[in-house]
């Protein structure tokens, strides 16, 4: 029997062991989803306090409920773990590591070095790797295969490389791992194919493509496509703005037509894991073929200056009402990227809370969801406790991620000023002078 197809066997009767590394947004529900497949999944994370925390049955990812994490545990179906040294019984590993972007906005490529050099140490016959961290094409073939190409290993033959995208969407009610589609690409059709059997065990829909570049530029073409929408859609916020007319009304009304449109809605700019990174690496790969991403850096510029332009609606509001900025109280309700989760990752909020703090304003924030922050350059900045006296107190409130938690209309009725980013409150009435974006 094949290599290939003892692997198959091992994966369609479930006695395959399942390895991920990463145990944040993406690699902890692909875990959770794996196990409750039948499989006995090892999760890797180097950060030991995650994984004192899985290990107890407690999660850290809203997503994840104890409830749904603890029977995993303690039935033995799913474990934590720091040492990659676990992972050499794993008949499979997804590579679920970040891939942020450095200050000059190049790809920072070292988490995903680190855990292939970690992963080849430990890598034996008849293993499937698969990456599904976002990155440039040609990730996989390039960086990848060369490194587990070693000790007589043939990619293909008797170890096995794909790339499959992530795509969870944190917080979303309807969509999850198991009924979003799983885009996935061979190094070859062995490749695939294991693939293919491996992610079909837990998702619903497994859509194959003809190569690891294909399968990587799908997931920078979808959050290209997001980043450069809402970069469009954020320059009608300005421009509206300028013209004296409701870009919220503008939207709305566009949105009637039953073809041809797809709602995308301003805010303070863009925030994530995704679309504010990921299209920059698709940039940063075609400058070196000396191409420019017009769209893509176009897009950018007008994302990137919305916390500015937020900045200059608060500005303008309190100079409506005879105050500056130095020395207002101002509150800001949300530093959350989206609504209703607990990661700050490029939240336009933070920048927004450093523009507040260098003007000298007496800023605070409030998130139900993030207890803390850290501000470039200044000290941890904690939540505020919600309350009657702190809206009343504040020359000016600010609502930066619309969190379904919040009372807008309490909010509005104890408000002096509201600057709303979000077209949270209409069309309440209350005590507030509310300023859209």
């Amino acid at each position: 029997m094949s290599i290939k197809q003892q692997l198959l066997d091992r994966l369609n009767n479930r006695q395959a062991k399942v390895g991920i590394v990463g145990l944040g947004y993406v690699g902890l529900p692909l875990a959770v989803e794996f196990a409750e497949a039948g499989f006995t999944v090892i999760g890797l994370d180097i950060a030991k306090d995650k994984v004192d925390l899985l290990n107890r049955g407690e999660s850290y990812i809203l997503d994840i409920p104890a409830e749904r994490l603890k029977p995993l545990i303690d039935s033995g179906r799913f474990c934590a773990t720091t040492d990659y040294e676990d992972l050499r019984q794993a008949d499979t590993i997804s590579i679920c590591v970040p891939t942020p972007l450095r200050k000059t906005k190049d790809p920072d490529m070292s988490y995903i070095i680190n855990s292939v050099d970690a992963i080849a140490q430990i890598c034996r016959e008849g293993m499937l790797v698969v990456l599904e961290s976002t990155t440039y094409p040609g990730t996989t073939e390039e960086i990848i295969v060369p490194k587990l190409a070693h000790n007589g290993f043939r990619v293909g033959e008797n170890v096995f490389v794909a790339f499959s995208p992530e795509r969870i969407d944190p917080s979303n009610p309807q969509y999850g791992v198991r009924n979003t589609p799983k885009v996935v690409g061979g190094i070859s059709p062995a490749c695939t194919e294991v693939t293919v059997a491996l992610y079909s065990t837990a998702v619903d829909t497994v859509i194959p493509v003809s190569s690891p570049t294909s399968a990587e530029m799908v997931k920078l073409l979808e959050n290209t496509f997001r980043a450069v929408n809402i970069g469009l859609v954020n320059e009608m916020a300005l421009m509206c703005d300028k013209l004296d007319i409701d870009v919220w009304e503008v939207i709305r009304a566009a949105s009637s037509k039953p073809f041809g449109f797809m709602p995308f809605y301003p805010g303070p700019g863009l925030g994530g894991h995704c679309i504010p990174v990921d299209p920059h690496y698709l940039s940063w790969k075609l400058k070196t073929l000396n191409y420019t991403a017009r769209f893509i850096e176009l897009a950018s510029e007008i994302n990137t200056s919305m916390p500015m332009y937020v900045m200059d609606k608060i500005t303008d509001a309190l100079n409506d009402d005879g105050k500056a900025v130095r020395n207002s109280k101002i509150v800001v309700l949300g530093v959350a990227y989206k609504r209703d989760v607990n990661d700050v990752r490029e939240s336009p909020a933070l920048d927004i809370l450093t523009l507040l703090e260098e003007k000298g304003a007496q800023v605070v924030y409030h998130d139900p969801y993030v207890e803390r922050v850290r501000l470039e350059g200044t000290a941890v900045m904690t939540s505020t406790p919600y309350s009657q006296e702190l809206l009343e107190n504040a020359d000016c409130v600010v609502i930066i991620t619309d969190h379904t938690s919040f009372d807008y209309q309490h909010i509005l009725d104890h408000s002096k000023l509201l600057v709303d980013t979000r077209n949270a409150t209409p069309p309440r009435t209350g005590k507030a002078r509310v300023v859209p974006l």
